[in-house]
Order: C-alpha cells, then structure tokens, then sequence
C-alpha cells in the first residue's frame, strides 16, 4: 500500500508540473515556492500569482483527499509525504522551505 501511495504521489507531484506551464514560470522566476506542508505558496503578491496558488492548492487539496480516504490515513499525513517528494524533485534555483518554516533557494 505504501509502494502504491508513494507512486501516486510521484504521478501527482509531476503532473502538476506538466499540466500547467504557468506553474512552472511561476517557480522559474521565483513567483512561487513550495512549503513543507505540500501546499504552494506566493512569494511574491499579484492578482496572477494568487489565482495560480489558489488553483494548484485546489487541485493538491482534492487530490490528498482522495489518497487519504483510500489508505485510511489523515490528510495531512498525505500532504507531508507529498511535500517531502515534492521539494525532493524541485529544480536548481526554485524556491522551497525547509523544515524549520525558511526559504531556501534550491
């Protein structure tokens, strides 16, 4: 089961960054960045930049729902394991926040 969780994690992380371009231009120019709780975040404020998070957090929230109900876990447990695959394949130079809350430059 775990195998199974960690597989979809992997599809979801990469299919987020597959699906919208825009999410990727966001975190190219450091627009965006990925917190340690498995949400995205705005570093930096615009009308663009909130309807993006609030898009991709959406998606992210609906998806960790989903995972939890089948594995009879929490949700937020979902969204840890996520964020740890999530920050694991950020590229060079996107922003991603460490376990203590900061922001680094991967």
């Amino acid at each position: 089961m775990k195998l199974r969780l960690i597989t979809f994690l992997t599809a979801l992380s990469l299919s987020f960054a597959a699906a919208a371009l825009d999410l990727q231009q966001a975190k190219d120019q450091g627009l965006v960045g990925e917190q340690a709780n498995g949400y995205l975040a705005p570093l930096k404020t615009s009308a663009d930049v909130t309807a993006l998070v609030k898009e991709v957090n959406a998606k992210r929230t609906a998806a960790y729902e989903q995972i939890a109900a089948k594995n009879g876990i929490s949700v937020t447990d979902v969204a840890k394991l996520a964020a740890k695959k999530i920050i694991a394949k950020a590229e060079k130079g996107h922003m991603v926040q460490d376990g203590s809350g900061n922001w680094i430059k991967k």
